[in-house]
């Protein structure tokens, strides 16, 4: 029987973090920052270093999680001790100098799901800056990458779309660990921080989050399950247009659809494509909230099934189909998306400016993803000095 991927937070926790015993340490997590019997971080840190802990950091959707969707901006609050929360998502996203005064060291411990557009890398990104700045120490406990470390897909960003959703040259999925993302991006940075990663145990690249033995708990509202983080790196993109990723049901971006779309016609034109690892299915879903609440929405369930599919390519294809089929009905959400006031949103999701506009004149997803082999072997090569697995 294979064991348990041990995290970091555990190794830190009964031995790994001994060396700062005697720090001040800030926590920068969120609701699903837990051990595999569902304890939060911050409750094991405090058991294991009493008092330590002086300040807590909270990425996009607040630390607790409570926060629904894009720029919605989280307060500062305290927690039932009294310690400040910081909201990195709000009137700043950065950690400021007075924040990081009060703490030696920052223990980052998020759960990324392997997208590029994920914010907390971003927030790691501005984490790793200032605190290099201000001569903080940055602890990455890490954590698997839950849609695995070998595949990689998609174009790399381009550098006039970074944004919260992309500062750093990556592909859509990366096949990063967040402790390899933090080296990939500490890297690059300007001012880099003085970093540490304690690793996990009994994780293979090669593994997707069912294989860890560790416990889902959804680390943004919208992503309830492994199913969904699966295909998120291409359902992503949806964000960007009046296509429902199906915020407001229970089965978040498993689901696209819109009143306008016939299932039939677009399940008919996927079906063609025989994209591979995929099983999909008409579907009819009424959102409960966000874009086309309470109206029918018509459209597909995707299932993947192996590891040989491809979310962004699919997602691609489908955006590919909507708009040879609906071209009038389709629209492009207008800005501001993640405090980007005059960029189109699904461009910078995209990571590119030219991508929507060559589908739109008619080029195939399947093509275009073709001429960005080239850059992801460039990556790959790239990636390989910061893997630790």
């Amino acid at each position: 029987m294979k064991k348990r991927t041990v995290i970091g937070l555990e190794k830190f926790v009964t031995g790994g973090g001994s060396a700062y015993k005697k720090a001040r340490l800030g926590l920068l997590a969120n609701q699903a920052t837990v051990g595999p019997d569902y304890v939060h971080a911050l409750d094991l840190i405090d058991e294991a270093r009493p008092g330590a802990v002086r300040a807590l950091f909270g990425p996009q959707h607040g630390w607790a999680g409570e926060k629904q969707d894009n720029m919605v901006e989280s307060a500062h609050g305290r927690d039932g001790r009294g310690r400040p929360i910081f909201s990195l998502y709000g009137g700043t996203r950065r950690p400021t100098a007075e924040m990081l005064a009060q703490i030696d060291v920052l223990v980052a411990d998020l759960f990324d799901v392997g997208a590029r557009v994920y914010t907390f890398a971003h927030t790691l990104s501005h984490c790793l800056e200032e605190a290099g700045r201000a001569g903080v120490e940055v602890v990455v406990l890490d954590r698997p990458n839950p849609i695995g470390g070998a595949e990689v897909e998609g174009n790399l960003l381009a550098g006039d779309c970074r944004s919260f959703v992309g500062l750093h040259p990556l592909p859509m999925r990366h096949g990063l660990t967040f402790g390899e993302l933090a080296r990939f991006i500490n890297a690059r940075l300007e001012s880099p921080a003085y970093l540490t990663v304690i690793g996990c145990e009994n994780w293979e690249r090669e593994s997707y989050f069912p294989q860890t033995g560790l416990p889902w708990v959804f680390p943004s509202p919208n992503l309830p399950s492994p199913d969904c983080a699966w295909v998120y790196p291409g359902q992503v993109l949806w964000e960007g247009t009046n296509i429902s990723e199906a915020r407001g049901s229970t089965r978040p971006f498993n689901l696209l659809g819109a009143p306008f779309i016939d299932c039939q016609a677009l399940h008919q034109r996927l079906k063609a494509l025989d994209l591979p690892g995929l099983q999909f299915r008409r579907a009819h879903f009424q959102p409960t909230f966000h874009k086309w609440a309470g109206e029918m929405c018509r459209g597909l369930e995707l299932f993947p099934v192996d590891r040989s599919f491809k979310p962004y390519l699919t997602s691609l294809c489908l955006l590919e189909i909507i708009l040879d089929l609906w071209p009038d009905d389709f629209q492009l959400k207008p800005p501001p998306y993640e405090y980007e006031y005059e960029r189109r949103p699904l461009d910078l999701i995209l990571g590119r400016s030219d991508i929507f506009d060559r589908l739109a004149a008619g080029e195939k997803a399947i093509d275009l993803a073709a001429g960005w082999e080239a850059e992801l072997a460039d990556f790959r090569r790239e990636r390989a000095a910061f893997l630790l697995y």
